[in-house]
């Protein structure tokens, strides 16, 4: 664990060492090297997110374990997530003989309805991911260094700039995309030939998955991420692209 003293330290602990001409490095490693190289600069004081939904997070889980089996494993527990994804959990957690770490939102499904209504994801959906994944992320990611996230440029408009190391503004610590420059078919090869497991929504027309009522089908050729918050003007969950301004201008507005 750091203390602020260290988390302002870290901060600056590649602006002296050029981060642009680290990640030029970076970018001829591989996935392996790149999660070797963040394993020996950060641990224990390092996290890899999880979702088992995406394929980017169980290539990266499976590449990790391979390294080291010290690095916690931590997925956001919406309340809302498939039957799918728990069951990816439990097959993953027994395979490489680990124990991810769930954190869920401060306010249980029937807490956050009575304070904002029935149904917020249809209403305001920034919000409820701010309350369901945001708020729980801050906490794993406290007194951590860095965490590894499976970005990748390819997934959408919003992550065509993703670096493979980078400073999180919004959490406060290095954040590290082993995938950035990996392409889906990349992802999809390493999955088949390593036999790793996924979430078997990918085979019903779910390329990109979150939450149930938040997550639908999409018909070959369309964007994969089309199928998330449809209705409304929204690709992120506020995760990677800090939606802080947006939620909090809905919540100054709510009558009280």
């Amino acid at each position: 664990m750091i203390d602020e003293a260290g988390k302002a330290a870290a901060s600056v602990r590649f602006a002296e060492a050029e981060l642009g001409e680290l990640n030029r490095q970076l970018e001829s490693q591989t996935p392996q090297e790149i999660l070797q190289w963040a394993i020996a600069e950060f641990s224990p004081d390092l996290g890899l997110a999880c979702s088992f939904g995406g394929i980017s997070g169980m290539a990266l889980l499976d590449m990790t374990m391979k390294i080291s089996r010290d690095v916690e494993v931590f997925y956001l527990d919406t309340d809302f997530l498939f039957q799918e994804a728990y069951a990816l959990r439990d097959r993953a957690t027994a395979l490489y003989g680990f124990q991810p770490v769930g954190y869920k939102s401060l306010l249980t499904p029937d807490q956050q309805e009575a304070q904002y209504g029935p149904a917020l994801w249809s209403r305001d959906p920034d919000l409820c991911c701010q309350l369901r994944k945001v708020e729980p992320n801050h906490r794993a990611l406290a007194g951590k260094q860095a965490w590894i996230a499976g970005l990748r440029r390819d997934q959408s408009s919003t992550r065509q700039t993703v670096r493979i190391l980078d400073w999180d503004t919004q959490f406060n610590l290095w954040k590290v995309n082993p995938l950035a420059n990996w392409t889906e078919q990349q992802l999809w090869n390493y999955l088949i030939n390593n036999k790793v497991p996924y979430n078997p929504l990918h085979d019903r027309g779910y390329p990109s998955i979150g939450c149930t009522y938040c997550t639908k089908a999409v018909a070959p050729g369309d964007d994969p991420r089309s199928g998330r918050w449809q209705g409304f003007d929204k690709d992120e969950c506020g995760i990677n692209v800090d939606l802080t301004d947006q939620v909090q201008s809905t919540v100054a507005s709510q009558p009280s």
